[in-house]
């Protein structure tokens, strides 16, 4: 479908056989543990894939939105909840960190990200403030040369391994008075709520954050006070195109399980791939799939070029997180009664593919954002 350079398919196989090797063989016991993929994460940092979109100055590999995308795709593949504490500490933080903090900032804390000796986060949501991200009630007051953070930040990926993570404070008293600090574990105030017990994306811990006149130098702000909105939004559409990524990813697997099992399995003394309604759902499976990738790989080249419009990578995570969820449920349907149970994988990939429904903004908040610039309201 799309024509790839010699160095973008030596990644993708990378890639690819880095995730089979050192992610699907842990993702089954991990999501029943509830634990993380700490070695293979820091595997990574070797790969180059922990700072993907960073300059080689920082450490980083020096890609573009689309390698990240592609990347997302082939560890989802084998693991999805590994991809998704891969693309908040990549993108969330490692990314967010790149493109706005200052050259200080960047070579105080980007090589430690991009090597893997620290993880990263980012912290936006909080308990009364999910997709109203403005309505975020922690407040950042500058005492002297410092600020004092307070309040709770929730569904934190990364929250209980994290290192250090971008937070979004409360400056002013506009609503979108809104400043961006990078914290520290080791900062006073600062502490790890409870981890969070999930339906899926078990294998990636999430928890809350709760600061408590948390101790922030001013040297760890980002950009100008009450100017954090613009960073917001161009890493929310870095987010959204890229976390498409782990929606093709789930789809792409469950397609590849599906026809397996439907070939191999027979009943009524033919295999169930000889019935038209097993075909029609992985027919119907594929083509999704494949204008699904058509879609965000299309967003991801046009970010790459410059084009930042935000309703692109909304229509990318729209379309792939419906598709990812229907592809688990289908797959279920295909295997019948071993698609429910735990001993084969399809229950895990829907699981996991109901977040995609959810984090980086609901399908609810990216109909509304894509109708908005249809009929040219401003979208907040």
């Amino acid at each position: 479908m799309f024509k790839w350079t010699p160095d973008q398919e030596l990644l993708m196989k990378t890639v690819s056989d880095f995730a089979r090797a050192k992610l699907a063989p842990q993702a089954e016991s991990l999501d029943e543990q509830e634990g993380f993929n700490e070695p293979a994460f820091r595997m990574m940092g070797s790969l180059g894939l922990l700072g993907i979109t960073a300059k080689e100055k920082f450490g980083g590999a020096g890609l573009g939105c689309l390698e990240a995308t592609f990347v997302m795709e082939k560890l989802a593949e084998a693991c999805a909840s590994t991809t998704l504490s891969y693309l908040a500490h990549s993108i969330l933080c490692v990314n967010n960190l790149h493109e706005n903090g200052s050259d200080v900032q960047k070579e105080k804390y980007l090589p430690s990200l991009i090597q893997g000796s620290k993880i990263g986060g980012m912290a936006m949501t909080e308990p009364s403030a999910g997709s109203d991200a403005l309505g975020m009630k922690t407040t950042a007051i500058k005492k002297g040369n410092k600020y004092l953070l307070n309040g709770t930040k929730m569904f934190i990926t990364n929250g209980p391994i994290g290192d250090l993570f971008i937070v979004y404070g409360r400056t002013g008293e506009g609503r979108k008075d809104i400043s961006t600090f990078i914290v520290e574990k080791e900062f006073p105030g600062f502490k790890v709520g409870k981890k969070l017990k999930k339906l899926g994306m078990r294998a990636s811990p999430t928890s809350e954050l709760i600061f408590e006149n948390c101790e922030v130098p001013e040297s760890n702000r980002i950009g100008r006070e009450n100017d954090s909105i613009a960073h917001m939004m161009r890493n929310l559409n870095i987010e959204r195109i890229t976390i498409s990524g782990i929606s093709l990813g789930i789809a792409s697997v469950c397609l590849s399980y599906s026809t397996q099992y439907a070939r191999e399995r027979s009943q009524f003394g033919k295999p169930i791939s000889d019935f038209q309604m097993i075909q029609e759902r992985i027919a119907n499976m594929a083509t999704e799939l494949d204008a699904g990738r058509a879609l965000v790989y299309t967003a991801a080249r046009a970010y790459d070029n410059g084009e930042r419009e935000m309703t692109l990578g909304s229509k990318s995570k729209l379309f792939t997180a419906t598709l990812a969820t229907r592809a688990g449920l289908d797959a279920i349907q295909i295997l019948g009664g071993y698609g429910y149970m735990k001993e084969y994988p399809v229950e895990r990939y829907m699981r996991d593919a109901k977040l995609m429904e959810i984090g980086a903004g609901t399908n609810e908040v990216m109909r509304i954002i894509i109708a908005k610039a249809l009929l040219g309201d401003e979208v907040e």
